[in-house]
């Protein structure tokens, strides 16, 4: 099998009103005009067991006509759109070329695909989705002014002014209406001007006024811009149908009508279905679509077969039987037009010619250089977590729990062996909670934004390694101030020993603990990508790691005692322990033995206080390790992940 897609442009054309083919098994016609043209289209998938899901369809569409793909749920529209938009990967046999070329991201870049689901950023606004996606999308060599120009444009002409500096919302946060969501996705594919739009049950979740308004922009951006669009919808009201150009029927992955919307009455009654009563158009087709012939007349060919008693065995004639008609018909069409494909293909421009269209189409269209992705992603991921990087809870939690922690541990002592015990429980409390709260803060991240993410990823708008990157550091801001914070309340109120050396060794200890954990918690999120699992994962290796840390049991039986030495806990109660004593403090010097050094306490049986400070490359490199892991466990992760 082979899928092609060829354009044609004349020398001064622009991309708009491109020409695009789709063919597998057989070689395609060169259509006389630029358009999309499928000529039979087939896909079989296999996982367990192998299904035929599309069936030689067959069809084609003009630039400025909108082309609906109906059809029941399950009959393979949905399919059929994502072959096209290049977001099916997996059990798909063929090799895509364009221009003569290999299907590419570049050509990718030319195609619109709007979800049946909106992933939009809910924190956003309007303007700032649009913003950052022209940042991101379009070519390098257009300013920024021009880009917002582009943005103000788009916005203007899918009339969202009035909600611009409106967030997007989402189950927690107000926003936009249903209607300007979906205009706002729209806005999002066609900010680089694609010469084929492809949308996804586009009226899916708006009222009737809201999708006939919708189609209303849509008929428009395909006039005013000789612009293909595709889109799938399952039972538009009559208004709507009629605004639909043309139409591909598909009934069990078979095409049983391609053509004029307006015409599909009159053939299905020149085949015998006529409606016994006044019927919208998309409901007479979806049953038929589906065999369904109540209130419908059948020819006299199918009669008997409705006398059957199982009513499954007679829809599936039905079905069976349009499906022949239209094979029939579409063959006679194609002998009609005699050698009409050797013609086409004569006028076809030379490949080498085609290619170097290509070739300059992507000198002029050359994106943005990896250190600008970096900048823009980073400016949108904290724009979008700003809300929780400043959340007033997270700000309280982190004083309150400092100003509580002193005041329970207010001017701790380490004259005696309890008294030394009872500081050494706060220092490991520390360790605890900076260790939970950096782990279940970041171990969602990637869970929640994984649907952004393989929307973005499948358009091939960045590579995956700078949003990573942007994502990490972005998160470590609130994870280098809220523990400042909380070291500058508690350190004083504790009364822990006050020199700068200390302070500053504590300090970097518990940065060291929560960058480890953040890379933790990343690396369990990108290895689960669900927010259920992940959770309890991170719950399990916070229990595992607090129980090994060394506070709770020293002495670890030799068989399971390989368990601290992979515990970051372990290192960072450790170090903490370095920070703030050394072997040669005294402490209980009021006892009758005279003063004891630290280092003969049992607090400190497994700890050298004047070991040195190992822990700290330990730390990092397990931080490094974790981050890297976590990289290509999302890498590997998301490139299967299903659009």
């Amino acid at each position: 099998m082979e899928m092609s897609i060829v354009e044609q442009m004349p020398p001064s054309s622009h991309h708009n009103g491109d020409s695009v083919e789709v063919d597998m098994e057989e070689d395609h016609l060169w259509p006389p005009k630029m358009a999309l043209f499928l000529y039979s289209l087939s896909l079989r998938m296999w996982s367990t067991s192998c299904k035929h899901i599309l069936k030689g369809i067959g069809g084609s569409v003009d630039p400025g006509e909108i082309l609906a793909l109906m059809g029941p749920s399950g009959s393979g529209k949905t399919t059929l759109l994502k072959i096209l938009g290049g977001r099916l990967s997996g059990g798909v046999k063929g090799q895509v070329t364009y221009n003569d070329t290999p299907y590419s991201p570049c050509l990718k870049r030319r195609i619109g695909f709007v979800t049946q689901d909106d992933v939009l950023f809910p924190q956003l606004t309007v303007e700032e989705t649009l913003v950052f996606a022209a940042f991101l999308r379009l070519p390098a060599r257009m300013s920024k002014q021009q880009k917002r120009d582009r943005v103000d444009a788009i916005i203007t002409e899918l009339n969202l002014q009035r909600c611009r500096h409106t967030k997007i919302g989402g189950a927690f946060v107000r926003g936009v209406s249903g209607g300007e969501r979906k205009r706002t996705s729209i806005g999002y594919e066609i900010l680089v001007d694609p010469s084929l739009l492809l949308l996804d049950e586009p009226t899916s979740g708006l009222d009737s006024t809201s999708a006939s308004k919708l189609l209303v922009v849509l008929q428009r951006l395909a006039r005013a811009t000789r612009r293909t669009i595709i889109t799938t919808i399952h039972q538009p009201s009559s208004r709507m149908f009629h605004m639909f150009d043309k139409l591909l029927l598909i009934a069990e992955g078979q095409a049983i009508y391609h053509g004029k919307a307006r015409d599909c009455m009159l053939h299905f009654s020149s085949l015998g279905f006529v409606p016994g009563i006044p019927m919208n158009p998309a409901e007479f087709l979806l049953d038929l679509a589906t065999g369904n012939l109540d209130d419908i007349a059948a020819p006299d060919c199918l009669r008997p077969a409705a006398a059957s008693p199982e009513p499954h065995e007679f829809r599936s004639q039905v079905i069976k039987y349009l499906q022949v008609k239209y094979r029939a018909a579409s063959d006679e069409a194609a002998r009609g037009c005699g050698g009409g494909r050797d013609d086409e293909l004569a006028r076809r421009p030379g490949g080498e010619q085609l290619r170097l269209a290509v070739r300059m189409k992507k000198e002029r269209r050359r994106g943005i250089s990896w250190l600008q992705q970096f900048a823009v992603l980073s400016r949108r991921t904290f724009r979008e977590r700003a809300a929780d990087y400043l959340d007033k809870m997270r700000l309280a939690q982190a004083v309150g729990v400092a100003l509580l922690l002193g005041l329970l541990w207010w001017k701790s002592q380490t004259g005696t062996e309890a008294q030394l015990r009872d500081q050494v429980g706060l220092i490991f409390y520390i360790c605890i909670f900076w260790t939970s709260s950096s782990l279940f803060g970041s171990v969602y991240v990637f869970p929640f934004e994984k649907l952004y993410l393989v929307k973005e990823r499948k358009a091939d708008m960045y590579p995956l390694s700078a949003y990573y990157a942007s994502s990490t550091l972005c998160d470590t801001v609130p994870h280098v101030v809220y523990p400042v914070l909380f070291m500058a309340i508690l350190y004083f109120m504790a009364d822990l020993r006050r020199t700068v050396p200390c302070f500053c060794l504590t300090l970097l200890a518990t940065l060291l603990i929560v960058f480890t954990s953040q890379g933790t918690g990343e690396l369990l999120g990108a290895a689960i990508l669900s927010v259920k699992r992940a959770g309890v994962m991170a719950s399990l290796v916070l229990m595992l790691f607090l129980l090994t840390g060394g506070y709770y049991v020293q002495h670890i039986p030799k068989f399971i005692r390989w368990l601290k030495y992979v515990s970051f806990m372990h290192y960072g109660f450790n170090l903490l322990l370095k920070a703030q004593y050394h072997g040669h403090l005294t402490y209980n010097c009021g006892a009758r033995g005279g003063c004891r050094r630290l280092q003969s306490s049992p607090s400190f049986d497994t700890v050298d206080l004047d070991g040195g400070m190992r822990e700290v490359w330990i730390l990092l490199a397990m931080a490094v390790a974790y981050r890297v892991l976590a990289y290509f466990c999302l890498l590997k992760r998301i490139s299967i992940m299903p659009m």
